[in-house]
């Protein structure tokens, strides 16, 4: 069996790549059972999620604190977040670690990770300023744009 690349290894052939290739560097995840792409420059890690401790007076869809090599990262349940209901509370859950170059310690959790997809060859269309895909099979894909996530107001606002 072919030995699938890492995390660190996918994001560094992204920057190795010219730009016309970065479709390339996207991270297929599901979110409320729909599916979405991730720029992997947006994300400093996959991980299983840790232990949640909670914080009191937030929003539904703020689930707490997280503790990953030392450092704290406020987590949002992306599902809940967008007002799909909640992430399915299985083995399959991940949490997004949101990129240093963001200065969010953010963590978003998705219903599971889809694997690395090439959406280059995809027909794209927009949608209420929303980029979505087709992939070869007929599905459809949406676009997390993750600085416009980070720039929501309502995302940076989680006291009830």
């Amino acid at each position: 069996m072919p030995e699938q690349p890492n995390l660190r290894e996918a994001q560094q052939g992204a920057t190795a790549r010219p730009q016309a290739d970065d479709q390339a560097s996207t991270l297929g995840v599901q979110i409320a059972g729909q599916n979405w792409l991730v720029d992997m420059l947006d994300i400093s890690g996959v991980l299983p999620l840790p232990p949640l401790t909670p914080v009191p007076l937030t929003r539904p869809w703020f689930l707490g604190v997280v503790n990953v090599r030392g450092m704290l990262y406020g987590v949002t349940d992306m599902a809940a977040y967008q007002q799909k209901g909640k992430a399915p509370g299985t083995a399959a859950n991940r949490i997004l670690l949101v990129a240093e170059r963001h200065a969010f310690n953010a963590a978003l959790l998705v219903d599971c990770v889809l694997g690395l997809r090439n959406a280059g060859a995809w027909a794209q269309d927009e949608v209420q300023g929303q980029t979505r895909y087709r992939d070869e099979r007929g599905n459809l894909w949406h676009k997390l744009d993750v600085a416009d996530l980070l720039g929501q107001p309502d995302f940076l606002q989680i006291s009830v």
